[in-house]
């Protein structure tokens, strides 16, 4: 793996899924050092960017979640400095960050989501309730890994949920509450060579599938592939291509889903450009099932790594 030369992994970072990062990227460090490739861990939170330059990599693997990693602006810095790197772009890695605007760009080319609403302080929480009905869903639009999330069944509980959320974001999420099955989809390459792994069901305790139950307890199962037939299977697959490629993401993505019980209908609910590689994290485990083991996957991304600027203006 020497031709791949010196490997940064950033990982750890400063936004509110510091935690995970740092259990992405030390997988991702160990599997790489695995395949004998010179790999180094760099945490952005504890050294500067000066320190990044001078540490000479050939490329880097992005392993940081949430802000300051997965938000284009990392992406930014490391076009100046002139260091390829793993995942989507500028551009898109920031609009993916927003899940407002990776909605309003997915309804542009005629993809289903939930019915939405953007709360501030001055939005009339009584009539989203009348648009969107009970219950529905309150998130900050930046951030992941269902933090600030709140379940709102009742009208009395709206405000307190803005609240939750409005101290991660200035503008809140109201989504429509779709009851059904959920499942994750994980997406890999470029263009028109994008293409989707097996799909994987999420069934987790009570249908809470939280922090806790995301990345600390063995109670949620994760059913890969999951059991649905093949032509809802291949409908689901190309509608997160589609997504995946609207928005002009690259390298990897995860998309996640959520299967209409009534009448088994997909909904996009949202785009992580730079997914979790923890013990738990579903893009090493669909990878599996369709043959590749954690260390190819890793190995894989980080032989996308490019500068994309000169390509994203054309």
């Amino acid at each position: 793996m020497k031709e791949l030369g010196k490997v940064g992994v950033l990982f750890g970072g400063r936004s509110a899924e510091r935690e995970v990062s740092m259990m992405s990227g030390t997988g991702v460090l160990n599997a790489l050092k695995s395949r004998g490739v010179d790999a180094h861990g760099f945490d952005p939170a504890e050294r500067s960017l000066a320190e990044l330059a001078a540490e000479k990599f050939d490329r880097v693997f992005i392993a940081l979640h949430g802000r300051y990693g997965e938000d284009g602006s990392l992406q930014g810095a490391l076009e100046q400095l002139g260091i390829p790197y793993t995942g989507s772009g500028v551009m898109a890695s920031s609009v993916a960050m927003d899940k407002i605007f990776t909605k309003k760009i997915w309804l542009y080319h005629g993809l289903t989501t939930p019915k939405y609403a953007v709360l501030n302080g001055n939005t009339d929480l009584a009539q989203v309730v009348e648009n969107l009905g009970l219950p529905l869903i309150v998130k900050p639009p930046h951030e992941g890994s269902t933090i600030g999330i709140t379940k709102v069944t009742s009208a009395d509980a709206l405000p307190s949920a803005y609240q939750l959320a409005a101290t991660f974001d200035e503008e809140v999420l109201a989504e429509e509450f779709i009851q059904g099955r959920e499942l994750t989809v994980a997406v890999l390459g470029r263009g028109a060579g994008a293409y989707a792994l097996p799909l994987i069901e999420i069934v987790a305790p009570d249908g809470n599938y939280d922090y806790q139950n995301k990345y600390f307890t063995d109670d949620t199962k994760y059913l890969c592939p999951a059991p649905i037939d093949e032509a809802l299977t291949q409908e689901i697959k190309t509608m997160c291509e589609e997504a995946y490629r609207a928005v002009n993401c690259e390298g990897w993505a995860r998309i996640d889903v959520l299967l209409r019980a009534s009448d088994n209908k997909p909904f996009l609910i949202e785009i992580n450009t730079s997914p979790g590689m923890t013990g738990h994290s579903l893009v090493p485990m669909a990878a599996k099932a369709a043959g590749m083991s954690y260390e190819d996957v890793c190995v894989e991304i980080l032989k996308t790594a490019r500068l994309k600027i000169a390509t994203d203006s054309k």
